[in-house]
């Protein structure tokens, strides 16, 4: 919107000046030209999209790179929040992406999958809050596709702060799925919205035969760039 607004600007300005200049007048046209820029200026920053409050945002600063996610409080309330509690105590500041799989690496699995999958320093069991109900994708309407972001787990009920991102479309991880043998599939709650490719140069970084990354990469932090939604403020807690 503020780049096709400037660019009729600079339109109107060219076509003005040409005219007046035949006339004598370019000066006078071009600081009327200058004021339409301003104006249109202004308003195209009045145009500009303000973030959706069940969207909230968090930045992972890693040592591979920095990696946006988009968290959807309106589709997956209670996975967004758990998450959302952890970032703000600065439970996953020194945690580590440790493990990446892919399908040219998971080819003994009837399920291949493409993710990379990070915890708190604690490690991949760190229960330091209680587990949550599981959000099915099946109720959410979110799904496994390349970027999405989701808890891992064991059991239905069991995630708590570990969790994935999906550098290729993988079904297998939806609900009805396979790649879990209960069939509940993993809960998506959001989807990187910057740095993808951050993410997929981790899922190439070496590995060992269980997974588990030779370096694994550090989270130096991660920060929650927009307000919490309304609908965690009572479950977020020290």
């Amino acid at each position: 919107m503020r780049v096709n607004l400037v660019s009729q600007a600079w339109r109107w300005v060219a076509r003005r000046c040409s005219t007046r200049a035949m006339q004598g007048k370019k000066s006078a046209d071009m600081r009327r030209g200058l004021v339409a820029v301003a104006a249109l200026s202004a308003l195209a920053g009045c145009a500009t999209v303000q973030p959706d409050p069940t969207m909230p945002r968090v930045a992972l600063d890693t040592t591979a790179g920095t990696m946006v996610l988009a968290l959807d409080a309106a589709a997956a309330p209670i996975t967004t929040c758990n998450f959302i509690s952890y970032v703000v105590t600065g439970d996953y500041e020194g945690g580590t992406f440790f493990r990446t799989v892919s399908r040219e690496t998971n080819t003994a699995s009837r399920y291949p999958i493409d993710v990379i999958q990070a915890a708190t320093p604690r490690g991949s069991d760190d229960a330091s809050r209680p587990p949550i109900t599981l959000e099915r994708t099946r109720d959410t309407g979110l799904r496994h596709t390349a970027g999405a972001v989701s808890m891992a787990r064991d059991g239905p009920d069991s995630a708590t702060s570990s969790f994935f991102i999906v550098t290729q479309d993988t079904p297998s991880l939806d609900f009805g799925g396979g790649r879990n043998p209960d069939g509940q599939g993993f809960a998506a709650f959001g989807a990187v919205v910057q740095g993808l490719d951050v993410a997929r140069r981790i899922q190439r970084m070496p590995a060992n035969s269980d997974e588990q990354l030779t370096t694994p990469v550090t989270i130096r932090s991660a920060r929650l760039l927009d307000a919490a939604p309304a609908v965690c403020t009572r479950s977020m807690r020290p």
